[in-house]
């Protein structure tokens, strides 16, 4: 077809006001993806906007298996909604203890 551009899974991203890392997870609006490798603040990179990866999260919070996941402004992620981004899923529980630091999301891979 001759419509088709590309399969949407990742996308373009400029940073504005910081450089990002490979793994790093950056929102565009109310799109959230994860960076596919470094990017400057101003150039322009790809993120991966579905499968599962694992984040940072915050801590002291305990996450079931298809729990609604948010990123928070600090670049965590959360189950608390308030004031968040909706960006997936928990794709495994996680405990509540303090260093539990880091969960698996599996992305949506839509616009919140």
């Amino acid at each position: 077809m001759k419509n088709y551009i590309a399969p949407g899974d990742m996308v373009s991203f400029t940073p504005s006001g910081a450089d990002y890392v490979s793994g790093q997870g950056a929102l565009s609006g109310t799109l959230f993806g994860v960076c596919e490798g470094d990017i400057a603040d101003g150039d322009t990179g790809r993120i991966k906007t579905t499968g599962v990866f694992e984040l940072p999260k915050v801590g002291s919070q305990a996450w079931t298996v298809g729990a609604k996941v948010y990123w928070t402004s600090g670049g965590a992620a959360t189950t608390t909604s308030s004031g968040n981004t909706y960006i997936g899923v928990a794709a495994e529980a996680v405990g509540s203890g303090a260093g539990e630091t880091l969960g698996r999301v599996r992305l949506n891979g839509v616009p919140a």
